[in-house]
């Protein structure tokens, strides 16, 4: 258990490094191996000097275990070919796949076409299908849409034909690692310090608070700005489609997130099973979030017409 607690750490640890290396789509297959093995090196000189339990790990495993731990780091990255590689890229904060030929990702806010693409449309159905299966999920022509969440909280949509007429479309939208607060709303005159005075009392005071935006306007970067205003000796249950809250000065909370029904389950788990779910918890406060479209969008003042906004909602439970 212990042999194989740290393998999948060093997996880990290993990826994280290697995302961290600038220009990584521009590395060939060859290349991606020495640096496999040379990031492995210098991880043992370190363990060597800061961690002896990890050290002996090392030490214990075989050629071929050393083998087996580089092989999985390099197919993490390779496995998902030019996808692998953009994912590892730190500096991407977005990617958007229109069909095998047409790959834009977002660096600093602007967005860019890759000259690299699929080698045809079976390669990325291919590559898609093994990626989103790595995140317990399905997507094929019976079940084309389908929407997901990495390890580190990024937003994986993806869409299959029939659906998709061009080819499969993939879409993951990633988030900071330093969630935003309210400091730094300020610090970029986002927001005036009455405001923040509000907010602030209104968040304590448990009122309902709603968050209306377009696609990308920073609806989840502004809730998360204010949870910290929440107590932290609440107890908060948050509720959300796709688990994106970054809530860190609360100790005592439970994270949930609904769950479509796909082809091994028949079951889903919407949001409002979780409502009820969470109401046994014992909560001082409840955060749901989730895209409302619809009634909901005629409730904010969409009667005629379709609405043109999404709802992203937050409510407390007093």
């Amino acid at each position: 258990m212990v042999t194989e607690s740290f393998f999948m750490q060093e997996v880990t640890v290993l990826k994280t490094v290697i995302q961290e290396k600038s220009r990584i789509r521009e590395y060939s297959s060859e290349e991606i191996r020495q640096l496999i093995e040379e990031i492995s090196e210098e991880r043992i000189a370190w363990a060597k000097n800061n961690d002896p339990a990890l050290y002996r790990y090392y030490q214990g495993l075989s050629f071929k275990d050393k083998n087996t731990l580089r092989y999985t780091v390099g197919e993490s990255v390779e496995g998902l070919g030019i996808l692998g590689k953009i994912i590892m890229d730190s500096d991407v904060t977005e990617v958007m796949i229109n069909g095998y030929q047409t790959i834009f990702v977002e660096k600093g806010g602007k967005l860019s076409r890759l000259k690299e693409h699929f080698e045809s449309d079976e390669d990325l159905r291919r590559i898609v299908q093994k990626f989103v299966s790595q995140m317990d999920r399905t997507v094929d022509s019976s079940n084309p849409v389908v929407d997901a969440r990495l390890g580190d909280g990024s937003r994986v949509h993806v869409v299959f034909p029939p659906v998709a007429l061009d080819g499969a479309t993939v879409t993951i939208r990633r988030f900071p690692k330093q969630a935003m607060t309210i400091e730094k709303l300020l610090e970029y005159n986002s927001i005036t310090p009455e405001v923040a005075e509000f907010l602030q009392k209104a968040v304590i005071s448990r009122h309902n608070i709603f968050v209306s935006g377009g696609t990308g306007s920073g609806k989840t970067t502004f809730l998360n700005a204010l949870s910290n205003f929440i107590p932290a000796w609440e107890r908060v249950i948050t509720i959300e489609d796709s688990a994106e809250l970054q809530i860190k000065n609360v100790p005592n909370i439970v994270r949930m997130e609904t769950k479509k029904a796909n082809s091994k389950e028949a079951n889903e788990i919407t949001i409002r099973d979780l409502i009820k779910a969470s109401l046994r918890m014992r909560p001082d406060r409840i955060s749901g979030r989730g895209q409302r479209r619809g009634g909901a969008g005629h409730a904010a003042g969409h009667e005629h017409g379709p609405p043109r906004v999404t709802i992203l909602s937050t409510f407390s439970l007093c």
